[in-house]
C-alpha cells in the first residue's frame, strides 16, 4: 500500500468533517424558520481494494470514508398524520365559524333580539285592549309590529349575507387550491432536475411538505410518492398533482341562497363531483340546501317559518274581528309565499284597520285584542317557535364547537409530533459541531503526521551518516 494513500485517507476525514459542518451551519441558520426539517451528513466507510497473488500484502487498510448524501431527517408516518388531522379541523372550524356567526346574528338573549320584540309585541296589544280605538295604542302597536317584521326581515338578510359571504370564502379557496397545486408541481419539476444532476432538494421538499399539508387542510389532499424524487396529490382518489402536471378544480351550481347547491368538480370533467373533504367540504356543508341540512339554508327557513307562524297566528284571530266602529277588517301581517320573512309586512295604517272585539259584541268589545295578547304563551305560539329556533342554534353551535375543539387538539398533537421529530434542537447541533470540529482536527493532524513522515522519507534517505 502506498505511503500516498493515507494522505487521500486523511482527506476525505477532512472533507467529511467539512461538509458535516456546512450541515450543522445550515441547521443553525434556520433553527426558526417554519417547516425547515433538520438535516446529517451521511457517510460510508471505503474498503480498500482485496489484491491476490504474487503482489498481494497482506491485510489492507480501508481508503477512508464516503460522503454518500445529506439525509432529511423528516417522518412519511408523522407528516400524513399532520395532513390527516388539518383535513379534520379545518372541516370543523369552518362549520363552527359559521354558526357562531350565524348565533351572534341573532342577538338574543338580548334586549335588541327578536324575543324582546315579541314580548313588546304582545304588550302593545294588550294596550289596546285596555284602550279600544285609542290612536295613541293603536300608533304604538303599529310601531311596534313594524319594528318587529323589520327585524325578521334583517335576520334573514343577515343570513343571505352570511351565505354569500361563505361563497366568497368557497371561491377564494378554489384558487388557493388551484395555485398550491400548480406551485406543488413545480417544485416537483424543480427536485427532478436537481436529483438528475446529483444535487441535494431538502429545502425543496420541506416547501413542497409544507403545500400538500395546505392542500390537505383545504380539501383533503393525500400523498404518494412518484418517481425521480416527484409526489402526486390525491383527492378523493384522483390526482389534482401528477408529477409536474396540475388538474385544477372549478366551483360550480348556484350563486344565491336558494339556487342550485354550489358543488366543486373538475375543470377537465365538468359536471363531475369532486368530493373533497377539509375546509372546502366544511364550507359546501354550510351552502347546502335546507334538504340537506345545510346551516346556512337551515337558519332562512327557519325565519320563514316563524314569519308564516306570526303572520297565521294573529291573523287567525285578527281576520273577522271589528274595529271600535263595528267595521270587520281583515288580516293583521300580510306577506307573500317566498321568502316570508322579507315580505313579513303590517297591514293596518291606524287605528281602523285594528280589530279590538268580535262581531255584535259592541263597539267598546276588547275581546279580540286581548285573545291576540295572550298568543304568546303556549306550547305552539310565536313565542316558542323562535325559542326553538335560537335554542336549536345554540345546541348545534355547541356541539360544532367542541368538535372543532377536539379536532384542533388533535391537529396540534400532530404537528407537536412532527416537531418534536424534525426540527432543529440547537444543544444537538453545538455538540455535533464540536464532533465535527475535532474530526477535522483529528483528520488534519494525521494528514500533518503523513506529511512529515514523506519529508523524512524523500528528503532525509540516504545522508545518514554524512
Amino acid at each position: 500500500m502506498s505511503t500516498f494513500s493515507g494522505l487521500n485517507t486523511a482527506y476525505t476525514g477532512l472533507s467529511a468533517a467539512r461538509k458535516g459542518l456546512d450541515v450543522v451551519g445550515q441547521n443553525i441558520a434556520n433553527v426558526n424558520t417554519p417547516g425547515y426539517t433538520r438535516q446529517r451528513v451521511t457517510t460510508s466507510a471505503m474498503g480498500g481494494a482485496a489484491i491476490t497473488g504474487k503482489f498481494a500484502t497482506g491485510a489492507r487498510v480501508g481508503q477512508g470514508v464516503s460522503v454518500d448524501g445529506i439525509a432529511r431527517l423528516g417522518s412519511m408516518q408523522l407528516d400524513t398524520r399532520v395532513r390527516a388531522t388539518a383535513a379534520a379541523s379545518g372541516f370543523s372550524a369552518v362549520r363552527a365559524n359559521a354558526l357562531a356567526g350565524l348565533e351572534a346574528s341573532l342577538n338574543e338573549p338580548g334586549k335588541n333580539g327578536i324575543s324582546a320584540s315579541l314580548t313588546e309585541f304582545w304588550a302593545a296589544w294588550q294596550g289596546v285592549s285596555n284602550k279600544p280605538g285609542n290612536e295613541a295604542a293603536a300608533t304604538a302597536l303599529i310601531g311596534q309590529a313594524t319594528m318587529l317584521a323589520t327585524q325578521v326581515a334583517t335576520g334573514y338578510q343577515a343570513v343571505e349575507e352570511q351565505w354569500t359571504g361563505a361563497y366568497k370564502q368557497l371561491k377564494d379557496m378554489e384558487a388557493e387550491l388551484n395555485g398550491t397545486a400548480s406551485q406543488i408541481a413545480a417544485i416537483n419539476a424543480q427536485i427532478r432536475t436537481v436529483q438528475a444532476s446529483g444535487g441535494t432538494a431538502n429545502e425543496l421538499i420541506d416547501q413542497r411538505n409544507a403545500l400538500t399539508t395546505t392542500i390537505a387542510a383545504l380539501a383533503g389532499g393525500t400523498v404518494r410518492e412518484s418517481e425521480h424524487g416527484m409526489v402526486d396529490v390525491l383527492i378523493d382518489g384522483n390526482a389534482i398533482v401528477s408529477g409536474d402536471i396540475v388538474r385544477p378544480v372549478q366551483v360550480a351550481g348556484g350563486i344565491a341562497m336558494g339556487a342550485d347547491a354550489p358543488r366543486l368538480e373538475w375543470s377537465h370533467r365538468p359536471g363531475i363531483n369532486m368530493a373533497a373533504s377539509g375546509e372546502i367540504a366544511g364550507v359546501l356543508s354550510v351552502l347546502a340546501p335546507a334538504a340537506d341540512g345545510g346551516i346556512l339554508a337551515s337558519a332562512a327557513e327557519g325565519y320563514n317559518n316563524f314569519a308564516r307562524s306570526l303572520a297565521t297566528a294573529v291573523n287567525a284571530v285578527h281576520n273577522g274581528g271589528t274595529n271600535t266602529a263595528g267595521t270587520v277588517v281583515g288580516d293583521f301581517f300580510s306577506h307573500t309565499t317566498d321568502p316570508a320573512a322579507l315580505s313579513l309586512k303590517v297591514v293596518p295604517a291606524n287605528a281602523s284597520g285594528i280589530a279590538t272585539g268580535a262581531v255584535g259584541n259592541g263597539n267598546l268589545d276588547n275581546s279580540i285584542a286581548d285573545a291576540i295578547a295572550q298568543l304568546g304563551a303556549g306550547a305552539g305560539s310565536p313565542d316558542s317557535i323562535w325559542a326553538n329556533f335560537v335554542s336549536g342554534i345554540g345546541a348545534s353551535t355547541r356541539v360544532e364547537m367542541q368538535q372543532a375543539d377536539l379536532a384542533g387538539v388533535a391537529a396540534s398533537a400532530a404537528v407537536g409530533m412532527q416537531l418534536s421529530n424534525s426540527s432543529v434542537d440547537l444543544d444537538e447541533e453545538n455538540l455535533n459541531l464540536l464532533a465535527y470540529q475535532h474530526a477535522y482536527q483529528g483528520s488534519a493532524r494525521v494528514m500533518t503526521a503523513i506529511d512529515e513522515m514523506l519529508d523524512t522519507l524523500i528528503n532525509r534517505t540516504g545522508i545518514v551518516g554524512r
